[in-house]
């Protein structure tokens, strides 16, 4: 299967650090044994770079790119128009979880998440438990 993974489910998963819940690391953990896929948005790499910067988060950019093109299961989704469009009509209040959201509805997956404010949002199915 087919998932999108939020920006702070990708540092805790490539960092090693932090909890995931049950049932979105079980998809994470088949991912990184070829079973799922899991999309990112251009726009988490963007964070990620942000909060690399700025020593937020255990993880930099180049440590995340080099898990993503080390497997096969894990691919960037860049930003397009259509993308964009669709943020256009989320009613999620902030911009880079709209555009992740967004992404993952472009797609037609679901994402994983402990974001509360996008699981209530239900645009698209989330995953974390």
């Amino acid at each position: 299967m087919q998932y999108l993974a939020d920006t702070v489910t990708l540092v805790r998963h490539f960092s090693k650090a932090g909890k995931i819940g049950k049932a979105a690391k079980r998809v994470l953990e088949d991912a990184d044994k070829g079973q799922h896929h899991i999309f990112i948005s251009v726009v988490s790499l963007v964070e990620i770079l942000y909060l690399s910067e700025k020593h937020r988060i255990p993880v930099d950019l180049d440590k995340t790119l080099d898990s993503i093109n080390y497997s096969q299961n894990y691919s960037v989704v860049d930003l397009t128009s259509e993308i964009v469009k669709l943020a256009a009509s989320s009613a999620c209040k902030e911009l880079h979880d709209r555009l992740i959201l967004s992404t993952a509805k472009y797609l037609g997956v679901s994402i994983l998440t402990s974001d509360q404010a996008m699981k209530d949002l239900n645009e698209v199915p989330t995953i974390w438990q």
